[in-house]
C-alpha cells in the first residue's frame, strides 16, 4: 500500500531529486503561486500547492530535456499515493513531453503559474535592492512585453492564465501577493 504523499514527502523527495538551488527556490515559488491560484479559483490549495512544488521533480534526472522533462516525475513518485490530477497537472505543465495541449483549469494554472515565477525573479534581480518586497505589478506586465528581457521565459505560457479567467494585470499581482511570504526562503 501507498503512502499518501504530504508536503514534507514532496520537499524531501524535491531536495533527493534536485540539486540546484535555484531550481528549489523556483519550485517553492510555484508552489506558493499555485495555492495563491488555488484560493482565487476556489480550488485545492493543498493539491495545487503540491504540483507546484513537485512540477520540475525530474528535472535534473531529465537533464531538463524537453521532450521528456515532466515524463519521469511520475516514476519519481511510485512509492506514493499522488492524486492523478496532481500527476495529470506535471506531466502536463510541458506540452512538448506530452504531445498534448493543455485543456484544463488545473494544465493552464501550473503552466501560467509556474513560469511566471521565472519573470518575477528577473524582474525582481534588476531592482537596486533585489527584494521581492519592491517589485510592483506594472514592472512585471510591462516586462511581459520586452522579448529580449528574461528571453527564456516563455510569455505564452504566461498568458495561460487569461484561460483560467485570470488577466494579466491581477494574475501578475496575485503571483507577486503568493510569494511575498516566503521571499527571504527563495533569496529575494
Amino acid at each position: 500500500m501507498k503512502t499518501k504523499i504530504t508536503r514534507e514527502h514532496a520537499l524531501e523527495l524535491l531536495h533527493r531529486h534536485v540539486k540546484n538551488e535555484k531550481m528549489i527556490f523556483h519550485c517553492l515559488a510555484s508552489e506558493a503561486v499555485m495555492r495563491g491560484l488555488a484560493l482565487e479559483l476556489g480550488q485545492d490549495e493543498e493539491k495545487w500547492g503540491l504540483a507546484g512544488l513537485l512540477h520540475d521533480l525530474d528535472v535534473e534526472v531529465t537533464n531538463a530535456e524537453p521532450t521528456i522533462h515532466g515524463t519521469q516525475t511520475e516514476v519519481l513518485l511510485k512509492d506514493y499515493d499522488v492524486d492523478e490530477e496532481v500527476l495529470d497537472a506535471i506531466r502536463m505543465h510541458n506540452e512538448c513531453s506530452s504531445g498534448k495541449e493543455r485543456t484544463t483549469l488545473f494544465q493552464h494554472a501550473l503552466a501560467a503559474g509556474e513560469t511566471i515565477t521565472g519573470l518575477i525573479f528577473a524582474t525582481t534581480y534588476v531592482y537596486p535592492d533585489r527584494k521581492l518586497s519592491s517589485v510592483k505589478t506594472k514592472s512585471v506586465v510591462k516586462r511581459m512585453k520586452e522579448k529580449a528581457f528574461a528571453a527564456t521565459v516563455k510569455r505564452e505560457n504566461i498568458l495561460e492564465c487569461e484561460k483560467t479567467g485570470i488577466a494579466i494585470d491581477p494574475f501578475a499581482e496575485i503571483a507577486i501577493r503568493s510569494m511575498l511570504p516566503i521571499a527571504g526562503e527563495i533569496g529575494l
